[in-house]
């Protein structure tokens, strides 16, 4: 019987996520307000529904890869009013741990089981199989849906069996990588006013210690001038100014995070918002 899954939210990465299970011979039901994103999932072979409501019963796994723990809360009742009870509920948005153990704590209050399993690496390796996802679920819950998991991703870490978990770890990384986009955007910004050319500077600091990930992907995007989101500048001003709230609520500073989070926040306040995050290194340009 072909493995039954749906995703609710179909965006950048849900997109991705279900292009990657239809390739793997799942049978992808999904479920986004924008009609022209499960239209052309459509096209590929996944079942459009209004709602979770019409989700068949043997549709075992729902993914919610939504953008903040508003559009979670409002999904989740639906979910919950399902008569389904081996259903399980796998969470993939970046919000606060207390939002996840909130949801988590509905979901089984209704019988439904949940994974805390935020992801990073961005559409194309959310496409691919290759992103990684931060695992937090007891070891028999993960066992019982490790397989579907790899197919998601080749990058698979059971954090722990404590929900929250993996938020915790994935703001931790989120404010890593904000911190490395805005050093990388302003740094090659500085390189440029000294007439220095950016893309020598790039391919210099790609191939010494400044190396990074996201400096890589999102700068040789950004000097060419391709500023169509992948993930949108407002995307890490939410999510490192969690990682902030999250540091302040266990009582530690992040002197270094704090002016990353708000070069972020001010790009997205000073016409940036619905731009690639990479759009950072203009903002930094015209300071």
């Amino acid at each position: 019987m072909m493995k039954q899954v749906a995703i609710i939210g179909v965006g950048n990465m849900g997109g991705g996520m279900a292009k990657c299970l239809l390739s793997k011979g799942y049978h992808v039901h999904v479920i986004d307000v924008d009609v022209a994103k499960t239209e052309a999932l459509a096209k590929l072979g996944g079942v459009v529904h209004g709602d979770a409501s019409s989700l068949p019963d043997d549709c075992s796994v729902v993914i919610i890869c939504v953008v903040d723990s508003v559009q979670v809360e409002a999904v989740l009742p639906i979910i919950s009013a399902s008569k389904t009870s081996s259903r399980t509920v796998i969470l993939c948005p970046t919000i606060a741990p207390e939002d996840v153990e909130r949801s988590c704590a509905s979901l089984a209050a209704s019988g439904l089981q949940a994974i805390d399993a935020p992801m990073s690496g961005g559409p194309a390796r959310a496409e691919n199989g290759t992103m990684t996802l931060m695992v937090a679920c007891s070891s028999a819950l993960f066992a019982k849906h490790q397989a579907l998991l790899h197919d998601l991703s080749n990058h698979v870490f059971h954090i722990s069996e404590r929900v929250g978990d993996g938020a915790r770890m994935k703001l931790c990384n989120n404010l890593l990588a904000g911190i490395n986009l805005a050093g990388a955007a302003e740094v090659l910004a500085l390189a440029e006013h000294m007439g220095l050319d950016a893309h020598k500077a790039l391919a210099v600091m790609q191939s010494g210690s400044a190396q990074s990930w996201i400096g890589q992907d999102r700068m040789s995007r950004a000097l060419v001038g391709d500023y169509a989101p992948r993930a949108h500048m407002t995307l890490l001003a939410k999510d490192t100014k969690l990682a902030l709230a999250m540091a302040a609520k266990a009582g530690v500073d992040c002197p270094v995070g704090l002016p990353a989070s708000e070069a972020f926040t001010d790009a997205a306040s000073q016409g940036y918002a619905d731009l690639d995050d990479g759009a950072l290194f203009e903002f930094f340009r015209k300071q």
